[in-house]
């Protein structure tokens, strides 16, 4: 009896682990947002930093999170940036700062 017992205790551990980390990793997905149709210095301010391979930008957007991706448009050529920090301001509330590493050549 302590065998049936102990394998359906085994059963529900397993299963809420799985549950755990389903729930964990479908929270922990990155995005990717494109902002190739907006201009830079009207839609957003984006600026380099750090030799070229960072830069600050200044953009609206909900759900924006470290982590995440944008795509920005230079000249004819479109940049990836990932999320290194981001700041959202309290007025307009979709209104933030991002610090963004270039990772267009990884």
């Amino acid at each position: 009896m302590s065998y049936i017992r102990s394998g359906v205790n085994l059963n529900i551990i397993f299963l809420s682990l799985y549950k755990f980390i389903l729930k964990k990793t479908k929270y922990s997905q990155t995005k990717t947002y494109d902002y190739t149709q907006y201009i830079g210095g009207r839609d957003y301010i984006f600026e380099l930093a750090d030799n070229q391979t960072k830069g600050y930008m200044t953009g609206q957007g909900r759900g924006i999170k470290r982590g995440d991706y944008i795509i920005l448009c230079n000249g004819s050529k479109s940049r990836r940036y990932q999320v290194q920090e981001i700041d959202y301001y309290s007025e307009p509330p979709d209104m933030w700062i991002a610090l963004l590493d270039d990772v267009s050549s990884q």
